[in-house]
């Protein structure tokens, strides 16, 4: 256990955040002991603020490290900011040194390292300049600094310029066949919650509606159509068809350039249901395997074999869809790098549009939280080695990164990435990741994001995640939108 002091400031979030890149084996204390201590010490001296950090071992100094940065011309917000940073820094150089270990992040603890970039790119820093900006002041390896500029590269063509008037809009659809370990997203299995659908899909017209007197009164335009989950297909073809009807008319969708839905579960998907998503002029959906390897597909708790997988793909593309993206994730209980080429030969012969490549997260409300004892998780040598494998194969299908973003409590602290032909990026998950548009959702556990582009502001309006309650509720659900919109309307 390793003891942790701070001095002249009380950053305990950031610092505890950062920490977790090395390890969990920590503790906040008043005073230096005996044994394992990190002390950082924070000082101003006139324009300038310090920081310093030392490791000791029963009182000896073993590593230490000293930052500084000049506050003259910052204001409040920009010292803090730049505090933060600075803090980070001193300890990350420290942590390095005892530890060792593979970073290749640095001090980035966020989610979202390419919309830095877009900041920087907004500046008008050239290439070198932002190389620069993120080596220095947030210790990123340079393949992670080529990775994030290529991607925002080719994210500013669809992201840029950017239009206040616009929106993406996603719909929930909170039901799965079963709730797979590593899941934290709205999940109410079938056999428990199916009864509710029908009713479900009433109250989303409902929120639907709504939605589209305010979009009126507020002159906003759809640009994507987000259909997600749980799984989307577990609506039978007749509620689907009910849905998206509503949705064509209800809102203005005349002018959309995407509309995703999300098949999912092979376990869901049948000739019906494709039919019906493309009789309703559905471009884009995923289908998502996670792993080609049918012993790992048990032990997730998915209900469907590798069989079903290329079945489903077969079958949608027998159908007409010209645009299907597939999930993977690496560092799945047992799953070794073998397994994982196993998985990728295999997309590969199906050659989709589209790949997400995700790293495991340890998500707080999934199961494999709950039950961390009973899982053996990948080691880090082996995740590295995988993205590195994800990379290699994702370019031997011809797929471009076009999006990346980070999760908490994932393995390595590395990252996920989308990757695609060129032509079938998905824009709704650049303008998701980027945070430049707004996001309107709906229905059940559905998160909508305000974005407030001049004053670098967002502001979260959340749905009820309780299936019932949201059917209950569903006139809150309007309300809560309405109110967040309308007091930022001069």
């Amino acid at each position: 256990m390793i003891s942790v002091i701070l001095k002249g400031h009380d950053f305990k979030y950031e610092v505890a955040e950062l920490l977790k890149l090395f390890t969990t084996q920590f503790n906040f204390e008043e005073r230096k002991n005996f044994g394992r201590c990190i002390t950082n010490t924070l000082i101003s001296h006139k324009d300038t603020l310090i920081s310093k950090t030392e490791y000791t071992e029963n009182y000896d100094v073993r590593f230490d490290c000293v930052e500084n940065i000049n506050i003259s011309n910052l204001n409040e917000q920009e010292i803090k900011k730049a505090t933060k940073e600075m803090i980070k820094r001193s300890m990350f150089k420290v942590l390095m040194r005892h530890f060792n270990s593979y970073v290749p992040w640095g001090i980035l603890t966020g989610i979202r390292p390419v919309k830095i970039v877009h900041n920087l790119l907004d500046k008008g820093l050239d290439d070198e300049a932002i190389r620069a900006n993120l080596k220095t002041n947030y210790l990123i390896s340079d393949e992670k600094i080529d990775l994030s500029l290529s991607i925002a590269k080719r994210e500013r063509s669809f992201i840029y310029p950017i239009d206040k008037n616009k929106i993406s809009l996603y719909v929930s659809i909170p039901f799965c066949p079963t709730r797979c370990y590593y899941c934290s997203f709205p999940a109410n299995p079938i056999k428990q919650f199916g009864h509710l659908k029908k009713e479900y899909v009433s109250k989303l017209i409902e929120e639907i509606k709504g939605l589209a007197i305010l979009l009126k009164e507020t002159n906003k335009e759809i640009e994507t159509l987000y259909i997600g989950g749980g799984t989307p297909t577990t609506l039978d073809a007749k509620e689907m068809d009910t849905l998206i009807k509503a949705l064509f008319k209800e809102l203005d969708l005349s002018k959309i350039k995407e509309f995703t839905v999300e098949a999912g579960r092979p376990d869901t998907i049948n000739r019906e249901i494709l039919e019906c998503l493309k009789a309703n002029d559905v471009t884009r959906i995923s289908i998502n395997p996670q792993t080609m390897n049918d012993e790992t597909l048990q032990k997730i708790g998915r209900g469907h074999s590798v069989s079903e997988i290329v079945e489903s793909f077969n079958l949608a593309r027998e159908i007409g869809f010209d645009n299907i993206n597939m999930d993977v994730i690496l560092g799945l209980e047992g799953e070794n790098l073998e397994m994982v080429r196993h998985t990728l030969e295999e997309i590969k012969k199906l050659s989709p549009e589209s790949l997400t490549v995700h790293t495991l997260a340890i998500k707080r409300a999934s199961k494999l939280k709950e039950k961390m004892d009973d899982y053996e998780l990948t080691q880090f040598e082996e995740m590295v080695k995988m993205i590195d494998l994800s990379m290699k194969y994702a370019g031997e299908m011809g797929l471009n990164p076009y999006y990346l973003y980070r999760q908490k409590q994932m393995l390595g602290n590395l990252e996920n990435i989308g990757y695609a032909k060129e032509g079938y990026e998905c824009i709704y998950n650049m303008q998701i990741m980027e945070e430049k548009q707004s996001n309107y959702a709906l229905g059940a556990g559905a998160i909508s994001k305000f974005v407030y582009v001049d004053e670098d502001r967002i502001e979260r309006v959340d749905n009820v995640k309780n299936v019932e309650q949201y059917i209950d509720r569903v006139d809150e659900m309007i309300e809560r939108k309405k109110e967040e919109v309308y007091k930022n309307v001069n």
